[in-house]
């Protein structure tokens, strides 16, 4: 059922665009491993899902990984994401980097901090499984609020691209194949199929 609503309820607002976006960025391509990462939120749910379907119904052939980092996740949390791994039926690799502890000792810019050493650490152990990709999470509410905040407080515009290759790790590039699809339609299914994920796991929020 919960593949099905993607696909058939959820078509026009979540399936049809995650496929527009494959195919207008040209983000998955014929031979791609893939390091599909998941936070426990549901944008990153969602995407492992939309990859999972990719791999059976979709025209270009490619593979993928589902990797989870524990950045320090309280017992609470880090059940949840496992058990809404198991109920959707994703086989997820997780690995512990120590994030949270670090970034508690910084006084400053401490989310910028945790967004570089989370990047890292994805790129780090998607190469070790081989993979040349990294899809993330983010939704076009993503890619407007990146902008807003860019023009708000730097005073200029920087947009968040669909895909980005990676300076630091060669031959591997950043994918965001949730590009155009909106987060109210995303928070629609969630609601629809009765699912409960991670909201904020962050200690320092808490």
């Amino acid at each position: 059922e919960i593949e099905r609503s993607i696909i058939k309820k959820y078509r026009k607002q979540i399936w049809s665009k995650f496929l527009r976006a494959l195919e207008t960025y040209e983000l998955i391509e014929e031979g791609d491993k893939v390091a599909v990462c998941i936070s426990g939120g549901k944008d990153s749910f969602i995407l492992a899902k939309c990859i999972q379907e990719a791999i059976l119904h979709g025209k270009v052939k490619f593979e993928a990984e589902y990797i989870a980092m524990n950045p320090g996740y309280n017992k609470e949390n880090l059940d949840c994401l496992l058990k809404n791994a198991e109920d959707l039926n994703i086989p997820i690799t997780v690995f512990d980097a120590p994030i949270f502890g670090y970034v508690s000792t910084q006084e400053s810019n401490p989310c910028y901090v945790c967004a570089r050493m989370r990047r890292g650490y994805l790129y780090e152990k998607a190469k070790s499984l081989g993979c040349n990709k990294i899809a993330l999470g983010h939704h076009a509410d993503d890619v407007i609020e990146t902008t807003l905040m860019g023009m708000f407080y730097n005073s200029e515009i920087t947009a968040m691209r669909p895909k980005l290759k990676s300076l630091n790790f060669e031959g591997m590039e950043l994918i965001r194949p949730l590009y155009l699809i909106k987060e109210k339609d995303i928070e629609a299914w969630v609601k629809h199929n009765d699912l409960h994920f991670l909201n904020c796991a962050c200690p320092l929020a808490d």
